[in-house]
């Protein structure tokens, strides 16, 4: 993935700036907003949840009247006018409206489709994870535009990651679907000195979604199991791991930045049997991008995922409301953590792995907490 240059980060710049002018976002307006709809929303969800599971059908129409009706009292309250968060949604929608230019998508997304069920009329060839160079060749654009652009990727420490050899970056996890992932990918392409690339674990649940797991699978993403992790680790490539799994991806918003416990400590079980350090990462920006009020169990145990995230625009404004919102973003990259001095059984001592895991824990909640105190504003950082 070559280096570009930042065509269109000034206008979503600009657009981050009018985003904490006008309404407050990012400041005790926004607090205000979305603990107000943390607090009062789950009990009508919940409600209409039930009527849902019972209900032969439901007026859609009807259902986002009643909760935009909603969300302008809240709003109201929170002392954000409806008007500028009208005006700021369509400020939203003309940017990438410009900046999406329908022909070059429209290009780019028949050639994703012709790579996945035409291979035969190319000439690349996928690895032994799938990933496929003419997918990740189709997508660049858009990649490009997410890191340059949309979210004004900052990264500190990137010369932390080792110029050779294998390493096991450890991250915190959020965002519904795993951009940090993708992010933190392009990053290592453009930005780190040997331009490494990163192969990065995805959870299960992915699968479930057509044509995301396998689009996935083709951008160089690998399934999240021990086995995968060995294989690549052996072959001396970068693998991101986000041992928060789907309890981070599905954080609530009054959760933000709180890691979770870090599973059965898997991530250093690989890193002592297969003699690899591990680099704490942390990434602020990717925590607000989806604020997620309230998730409905029954309904996502229907659909086969782990939970159905609600936010303020989601499903309320149909497949515009899954727009991640242009936070700004900053990955910090801490020194790596060798685990050299402990032999191979010990990774069988699951007092000692847990207490390894807590440790790397606590190291990237701390750079967590330490980039949040310095930032001033969501959007501007």
């Amino acid at each position: 993935m070559k280096k570009r240059t930042k065509a269109n980060a000034g206008s979503f710049q600009k657009l981050a700036g009018d985003l904490e002018k006008l309404l407050g976002l990012g400041g005790e307006k926004t607090t205000a907003f979305i603990e107000q709809l943390s607090k009062t929303l789950p009990p009508l969800l919940e409600n209409l949840e039930s009527t849902i599971v019972n209900a032969k059908s439901i007026p859609f129409d009807l259902l986002k009247l009643t909760f935009q009706s909603y969300l302008k009292n809240v709003a109201k309250d929170s002392g954000i006018s409806w008007e500028d968060l009208k005006e700021v949604s369509q400020d939203i929608l003309k940017l990438l409206n410009d900046w999406f230019q329908p022909e070059l998508f429209q290009a780019a997304f028949f050639k994703l489709v012709k790579s996945q069920f035409f291979r035969g009329n190319l000439d690349s060839e996928v690895d032994e994870f799938g990933m496929d160079p003419a997918v990740v060749e189709a997508l660049r654009p858009l990649c490009q535009f997410l890191y340059y652009d949309y979210w004004r990727v900052s990264v500190k420490g990137i010369e932390n990651i080792p110029s050779k050899g294998r390493a096991l970056l450890v991250a915190n996890h959020s965002g519904m679907l795993p951009y940090d992932g993708a992010m933190l990918t392009v990053a290592c392409l453009n930005e780190h000195p040997a331009n490494r690339r990163l192969r990065f674990l995805i959870e299960d649940f992915v699968y479930h979604f057509p044509f995301l797991g396998t689009t996935m699978h083709r951008l160089g993403a690998v399934r999240a199991c021990p086995e995968n992790a060995a294989w690549l680790l052996k072959k001396n490539e970068l693998v991101l791991v986000f041992p928060e799994g789907v309890k981070g991806l599905g954080k609530l918003y009054e959760e933000r930045y709180q890691l979770k416990r870090f599973g059965r400590g898997g991530f250093i079980k690989l890193a002592i049997q297969n003699k690899t350090p591990i680099v704490p990462v942390a990434i602020i920006g990717a925590e607000e991008i989806h604020p997620i009020i309230w998730k409905s169990s029954i309904l996502a145990k229907a659909m086969g995922v782990p939970y159905l995230p609600v936010t303020p625009t989601f499903p309320w404004l149909g497949p515009l409301g899954l727009i991640p919102l242009p936070t700004k973003w900053k990955i910090t990259v801490g020194k790596p953590i060798s685990f050299n001095r402990y032999k191979p059984h010990q990774a069988e001592d699951g007092l000692l792995i847990h207490k390894l895991a807590e440790k790397v824990r606590t190291t990237i909640q701390k750079m967590v907490d330490t980039e949040i105190k310095k930032r001033k504003s969501v959007w501007l950082g």
